[in-house]
């Protein structure tokens, strides 16, 4: 390496290329040869791999060649490829949204998504306002509402991507247990998105924005017409265009292009697409690309604030997300009867964070309405959360096996 340093024939595309290696082989060697997927999943350790190769843990130690391999243009090229990879995942996540099972069993999808998202949000929202107190914490752009119920949103939120690969890992996706958590998150990520859209909510382009939502909805019918009457094969390219063309307005309008991704796939029908396909695209953009996004993110984490600080911090805000999620639904096993145990198993599995939460404080640093040390907070908390989800639900589910099948 230090070779490579002196060495003046260096350009950017071959320093791009040394970090395309790093992001795909130290993470990958980790994961296999620390055999961790038990407890840290491979997009786990990618995130952590990230933060180790941020500012705050490698730029620290190696400034050097933390400033060789990311110089601003290869972080400039970096940061497109994971764009467009955190756009596809979302809008992946977008189109498995299912309403029309959350239809169907409307009182108990809404009484355990409302109990599951609202005690951690009001425990998030109490650790926030804590977090007024203190210096470093809140963005210079936000107002204390936006600071606050962005990290008690933040709080609450459940990765649903994430949890369909956790419960495909613990092999009850298919399973009516499985069917039944996700309509729960579902209703979920619905709910946490349109707190986003409040937040980011900017009045001064306040036009712009009910432009592009009027505009959205009365496009939205000829798209899904058109949809309708393509071939299968057809479908996929008109997404990609359709990702492109509404996360481009939202982001115009001021509600970022994630909200706009967000948008864009959960007004397409899941059984536009073939399932095994999709799956396949989860999975290929979760190989190919989204370990680049987890590399920008660790690039965001600071400690400026001070280390013992920020762990501090990540520690709080885990205890609110991990109590209020199984507080929530507990009181939801109650009120619908469950038995025992089946809340406990529910709840851990909708406290699950990562890559849902770190897009959604990606939204909230770029917005400035929080700072790279609540950041890095917020961070530490997904990881965290993500970790104990298997260790914790597996010997559960083991111990009470019939619940699996349990349709309602």
């Amino acid at each position: 390496m230090g070779l490579l340093l002196k060495s003046p024939a260096m350009n950017t595309t071959e320093i791009f290329l040394i970090a395309m290696t790093i992001i795909f082989s130290v993470p990958y060697l980790v994961w296999r040869l620390g055999r961790t997927d038990y407890f840290a999943p491979l997009v786990v350790v990618q995130i952590l791999t990230g933060i180790l190769l941020g500012p705050g843990i490698l730029g620290k130690l190696y400034p050097d060649y933390y400033q060789f391999v990311f110089s601003a243009p290869v972080i400039q090229s970096l940061n497109g490829i994971a764009w467009w990879a955190v756009m596809l995942f979302v809008m992946i996540a977008g189109i498995e949204l299912d309403l029309r099972q959350v239809w169907a069993h409307r009182r108990e999808s809404s009484i355990t998504a409302g109990l599951a998202l609202g005690m951690p949000l009001v425990l998030g929202c109490v650790a926030a306002a804590w977090m007024l107190g203190m210096a470093g914490w809140i963005g210079p752009k936000a107002l204390s509402w936006q600071f606050v119920l962005g990290v008690g949103m933040s709080c609450a939120v459940t990765a649903l991507p994430i949890l369909i690969l956790l419960m495909e890992k613990l092999d009850i996706l298919r399973q009516p247990l499985g069917q039944r958590i996700l309509r729960y998150a579902s209703l979920d990520d619905i709910a946490i998105w349109g707190v986003l859209a409040l937040i980011l909510m900017d009045w001064a382009r306040v036009g712009r924005q009910v432009a592009f939502l009027v505009a959205f909805g009365l496009v939205c019918v000829s798209f899904r017409r058109g949809m309708r009457r393509l071939p299968e094969r057809d479908r996929w390219y008109a997404a990609l265009i359709w990702l492109a063309l509404v996360a481009f307005g939202a982001d115009w309008a001021g509600l970022h292009f994630m909200v706009g991704a967000f948008l864009a796939g959960a007004v397409m029908d899941s059984d536009w697409f073939d399932q095994d396909k999709m799956d396949l695209l989860r999975h290929h953009v979760l190989l190919a690309l989204m370990p680049v996004f987890f590399l920008s993110t660790g690039l965001r984490t600071h400690w400026d604030v001070g280390g013992a600080a920020v762990f501090l911090v990540a520690g709080v805000l885990l205890v609110a997300s991990v109590a209020g999620k199984l507080l929530g639904v507990r009181l939801a096993g109650r009120i619908l009867n469950w038995p025992a145990g089946e809340a406990s198993i529910i709840g851990w599995l909708l406290q699950t964070k990562a890559l849902i939460m770190i897009i959604f404080a990606n939204i909230l640093l770029d917005k400035q309405i929080i700072t790279h040390e609540t950041f890095t907070a917020l961070l530490l908390m997904a990881v965290a959360s993500t970790m104990l989800t298997v260790p914790v639900v597996a010997p559960q589910l083991q111990k009470l096996k019939g619940l699996i099948s349990r349709a309602s």
